[in-house]
């Protein structure tokens, strides 16, 4: 297999600035497609991930054709306000302002091409909380889930349990936001986000007051976007049981479980968060080509939930 070349210095792509329907403006970046335009794909962040994280696998996109946004939540990044403490911001508002915006965004830019989302972590689950999701054409995503910790995997439930459900929310109480470049546990962290993550329970819409559930299921249900859901299978977090569960949501979509091991690649590990850095280019990367390019699953051991 020919190695891909990459450039040793970062990407940079084109600053671009989101105005959400409540006022919060975020930054991100486009990387428009080298050559004619294929389609447009949108790449969601896991929580506490800096967007520049995925401007190598962005870059690799655009020059396979795609126009691509990544973006910072708010909160987050280029999208983080002067403070933290006290902002208000919450998991719910990533999706119903955030991604909303991202995809109305990218909508406008051209209307005549099919529009992609990649979403890693929370990143997947985050489409389904926008009430234009139903724009979406196909989806990819990577352990995507939000977070209970009951679908952790079992020989690390403890430790995630310990940190994500005790430590991170004594600290936020604390500090009035979470603290997580501190302890070098991912990004700094909104309380309300922060907080949404550790109290989160089975069911995702019980986060929501009584009055809003009807819509946010309906808003997962509109969701006829295939989706190819990547399940790494020594994935602490993102298990089987954590994608699974998020996959229920998008009860009318075309829903693709793929079980991707370490060995595929020759590795002996990949986990939650590696498959976007750029040792993965000549690997992973490319075979996502197949589903963002032609709706073909290149994995095997993929099972339809």
């Amino acid at each position: 297999m020919a190695e891909i070349a990459l450039s040793t210095s970062r990407p940079t792509g084109t600053a671009a600035s989101l105005t959400c329907r409540d006022g919060v403006t975020l930054n991100g970046h486009i990387w428009p497609a080298r050559g004619e335009p294929i389609a447009r794909v949108i790449i969601n962040a896991a929580t506490g991930v800096l967007a520049r994280y995925y401007h190598y696998y962005a870059d690799f996109l655009a020059g396979e054709g795609f126009e691509v946004l990544t973006y910072d939540y708010r909160g987050i990044g280029l999208s983080r306000p002067e403070t933290l403490r006290g902002c208000g911001y919450r998991w719910r508002d990533w999706g119903e302002q955030d991604f909303d915006t991202a995809l109305r965004f990218m909508t406008k830019r051209a209307p005549e091409l099919p529009l992609m989302v990649v979403g890693h972590s929370i990143g997947g689950y985050l489409p389904g909380l926008s009430p234009e999701a139903r724009r979406i054409d196909r989806m990819l995503t990577m352990g995507a889930q939000y977070a209970w910790w009951g679908d952790y995997a079992a020989g690390h439930r403890s430790r995630l349990f310990w940190r994500w459900h005790m430590v991170m929310p004594a600290l936020t109480a604390i500090y009035g936001y979470f603290p997580g470049r501190k302890l070098g546990w991912l990004e700094d962290l909104p309380a309300g986000v922060a907080n949404e993550w550790s109290f989160r329970g089975p069911r995702m819409e019980r986060t929501h007051p009584r009055h809003e559930r009807e819509a946010v299921l309906s808003r997962f249900a509109a969701v006829t976007a295939p989706i190819l859901a990547i399940c790494v299978t020594d994935d602490d977090i993102g298990s089987a049981a954590a994608i699974r569960r998020t996959l229920s949501y998008y009860c009318n979509a075309e829903r693709i479980e793929a079980g991707l091991s370490p060995s595929h690649y020759g590795l002996d590990a990949i986990g939650h968060f590696s498959l976007f850095h750029s040792r993965h280019a000549d690997g992973f990367w490319k075979d996502t080509l197949s589903w963002l390019k032609n709706g073909v699953n290149p994995f095997e051991g993929s099972t339809s939930v």
